[in-house]
């Protein structure tokens, strides 16, 4: 079965669209959505405004097409997380995952602006179940007596926990952002150490 060849055109198409999306979220990052217009965006990708059009109709396009490639991205920071986690104690799989949104977030400086954008904007469902799963099979890992519902549900508020501090982290300064994650790491070790470590019978103390 031969390989069908990639057409030209197409390879610079998308090279484009991934040129345009660039400069796009370096001009919300630092302009802020609101502020930012579709002939900044042109101007920091070196097109004309015709061009940008031509693969974004509006901003709105733009930030959907963001939040897509942020998704992908993040989809593929938590491959092999039963395989990475395997040898970690409970609270460094705290520290893991904390840092694994926090590194993205450091990268992408147009996540918070973005993430903020009031536009319409349906998540892959089956990227969010599968991540989640992930999550549920380390715990089912740690806890083998877990259910899939009850380690499901963990997950869930697990990714909660850790999306929470989302809003905290994006208006704190650097050294409070440095605080905010101590914390959140504290927050969910707990959580996570009260789901899965068994508690061993305690013996009545003798008066």
């Amino acid at each position: 079965m031969s390989n069908k060849r990639r057409v030209p055109q197409q390879d610079r198409a998308e090279r484009r669209v991934a040129q345009l999306l660039e400069s796009a979220s370096a001009v919300f990052a630092e302009a802020g959505y609101d502020a930012a217009t579709m002939t900044e965006i042109a101007e920091r990708a070196n097109a004309s405004i015709g061009a940008v059009y031509q693969y974004f109709p509006n901003k709105e396009a733009i930030v959907r097409a963001l939040r897509v490639q942020y998704g992908n991205e993040m989809q593929k920071r938590w491959t092999d997380l039963e395989s990475i986690t395997a040898g970690l104690t409970v609270p460094q799989i705290a520290d893991y995952l904390v840092d694994v949104m926090v590194r993205f977030v450091e990268e992408h400086p147009a996540y918070f602006p973005v993430l903020d954008a009031p536009v319409k904007y349906k998540r892959d469902q089956e990227g969010r179940r599968h991540l989640r799963e992930q999550l549920a099979n380390v715990f089912r890992n740690r806890k083998p007596a877990l259910s899939q519902e009850r380690a499901y549900r963990m997950a869930n508020v697990s990714l909660q926990i850790i999306k929470s501090m989302n809003v905290l982290y994006g208006e704190a300064n650097s050294r409070e952002r440095s605080e905010l994650v101590k914390e959140y790491k504290l927050a969910l070790a707990a959580y996570l150490e009260s789901q899965l470590i068994s508690q061993r019978s305690q013996k009545p103390t003798e008066s």
